[in-house]
């Protein structure tokens, strides 16, 4: 699996969860953390524990597992680090104060009509 078909994996399991303000960032041209940024919103910090907790277990059945997780317990964001793809989920709060959509601007985004 390519890292475009991951992250477009992860956005899809987000999708079906009803996580908001989906967001794939390509950054592979302007950093060496990984090759894309998936960016995601739940509507509470249960919200953001279930739609991880999600993408976990689906990915996991396809035989994909993460590198490193952290932020369950801040219920306010959680990073799951695939390798060359990183999700991010957030409370909205969290999501305008990190502020990660404008710090990555540079990156390309990718289309997610897919998910229409």
């Amino acid at each position: 699996m390519t890292s475009l078909e991951l992250a477009k994996e992860a956005c899809k399991i987000l999708n079906n969860k009803k996580a908001t303000e989906l967001k794939i960032i390509k950054i592979e041209d302007i950093s060496s953390l990984a090759d894309y940024f998936v960016l995601a919103s739940g509507t509470s910090n249960t919200h953001v524990n279930a739609l991880a907790d999600e993408v976990e277990v689906q990915l996991k059945k396809i035989g994909v597992t993460p590198d490193h997780i952290e932020g369950y317990r801040s219920n306010s964001w959680v990073l799951m680090d695939y390798d060359m793809v990183i999700v991010h989920v957030f409370t909205p709060e969290s999501r305008e104060f990190y502020d990660l959509d404008r710090l990555w601007q540079d990156g390309e985004p990718v289309d997610i009509s897919f998910l229409d």
